[in-house]
């Protein structure tokens, strides 16, 4: 099978390199030739793609597809991957499937409630709100196209090299208490897994929260973390949004829980890290 990964960044790389493993041919694309070049050393053959241009080999590699994943951010006009590639996605004669990685924050604030893929998306801030308008793009392009377009709603993204042990370590971990606020995460592997398993279930106009069990305060996860590598965690801070940043303040400005249900029932992926702890506990005794 032939994968194309327009934006081949932290969390679309272990899904490329679980995808190498199971026997896919994988290309790739960044926006800088001197990361194409770096990943193509490394075994993930990379091509240019700056959201304008679209190379011949770029196109071919489209062409000849299978399967494509979209994860490169949107910009002020839209996803540059439909902008640029719909002509090519729809005429690809074997493409059977099309990811588009979003993200939950679509969904805005419910208050701490449970909520599903049913639940209203009332976005909180422009960039949730522009990932809205592409996943209603993408959506509109499959239905047009009779191309399987498939969402995920990603959850907080977590991993090796990027998690609450490496800000722990660094420094930078901070525990910010506001009573009642909770967060999912996901485990940038079990990204991977459930992306593999819905090649094997292709459905058009799906949409899939991708999170894990058990969305918790933030304050707990860097406690867990804190006593996993022996050492005190930082002191609680109240929550001031006066002393965060923009896009800092606007993440506590959502809280909610929420269900990936559907994502277990209809692709029948079981979670590797259901929770945080399973998670930190692996990263800790990796040294990752």
């Amino acid at each position: 099978m032939k994968l194309v990964i327009i934006g081949l960044g932290y969390t679309a790389g272990f899904f490329a390199r679980a995808a190498l493993a199971a026997g896919f041919e994988v290309t790739g694309t960044v926006r800088s030739a001197d990361k194409a070049g770096a990943l193509s050393r490394a075994g993930i053959p990379t091509l240019v793609f700056d959201g304008f241009a679209v190379s011949s080999r770029l196109a071919k590699a489209v062409m000849e597809a299978d399967a494509v994943l979209v994860s490169a951010q949107p910009g002020e006009d839209g996803d540059p991957a439909l902008a640029c590639l719909s002509g090519q996605l729809a005429a690809a004669p074997d493409l059977r499937w099309i990811g588009y990685l979003s993200t939950i924050g679509v969904y805005g604030n419910h208050d701490g409630a449970w909520i599903d893929e049913t639940a209203e998306c009332r976005p909180t801030n422009a960039r949730s709100t522009l990932r809205l308008t592409v996943d209603k793009a993408w959506l509109a392009f499959g239905e047009k196209t009779g191309k399987p377009v498939q969402i995920f709603r990603l959850a907080g993204i977590y991993g090796p090299g990027r998690n609450g042990i490496v800000n722990l370590r660094a420094g930078t971990a901070r525990r910010l208490v506001k009573p009642g606020q909770v967060f999912n995460r996901i485990h940038a592997q079990d990204i991977a897994g459930v992306l593999l398993a819905s090649l094997e279930k292709p459905r058009n106009g799906a949409v899939y929260n991708v999170t894990d069990d058990e969305p918790a305060p933030p304050q707990d996860v860097v406690s867990f973390a804190a006593g996993l590598i022996g050492i005190e965690p930082p002191p609680e801070i109240p929550f001031d949004p006066a002393q965060l940043t923009p896009m800092a303040a606007s993440f506590y400005g959502e809280n909610k829980r929420v269900s990936n249900a559907l994502m277990k029932r209809e692709l029948g992926y079981a979670l590797r890290y259901p929770t945080y702890r399973e998670a930190l506990r692996a990263l800790a005794e990796a040294g990752e």
